[in-house]
């Protein structure tokens, strides 16, 4: 299946100027969606992961019924502000400003192996930021894994652990 053909993309959405990847047209073709995660699953699977931990709020989509599969636990990469507990936070620059993820201290184990998942992949900044905040709970990142890449933006090279994805979106 060709899942890049169930991606619908909008024009000037948030902002004038930006292409939207809206994958809420995969995930109510029940076909797609389950091809979807079914083949993230199976993209990462050879990680044997503890965790997995998905990118508010897309990310957590895709986490849940992967980690489901792969017999792993889940937990949330989150905006400031958004999670109760003791909390680690990791902020960091962004083409227009600064933003701030969070992540419980007590997400997982120290010492475990986990995955970080999201629906795209573009300059690498969000999930660069991701990775810093997961290495804080002292654990092996295996990977990350999204959906789909937009490989003209080269945020792969930004990455120092291996990058998973299905779709390629040439911009």
């Amino acid at each position: 299946m060709d899942l890049k053909k169930h991606i619908r993309t909008v024009a000037d959405f948030p902002k004038k100027g930006i292409l939207f990847y809206d994958i809420s047209t995969l995930m109510k073709n029940r076909e797609a969606w389950k091809t979807a995660i079914d083949q993230m699953a199976d993209t990462i699977k050879h990680y044997d992961a503890d965790m997995l931990f998905g990118v508010e709020a897309r990310g957590f989509l895709l986490a849940a019924p992967i980690a489901y599969k792969l017999n792993c636990g889940v937990g949330m990469i989150r905006k400031k502000s958004k999670l109760p507990g003791k909390i680690i936070s990791h902020s960091y620059q962004l083409e227009y400003g600064f933003d701030t993820i969070e992540i419980q201290a007590d997400a997982m184990e120290k010492g475990g192996r986990a995955i970080i998942i999201d629906d795209f992949f573009a300059t690498g900044g969000t999930m660069t930021a991701a990775i810093d905040l997961v290495k804080q709970l002292e654990v092996d990142i295996c990977a990350v894994a999204c959906l789909a890449e937009l490989t003209s933006l080269k945020g792969r090279t930004k990455l120092q652990v291996p990058l998973k994805t299905l779709i390629a979106f040439d911009e």
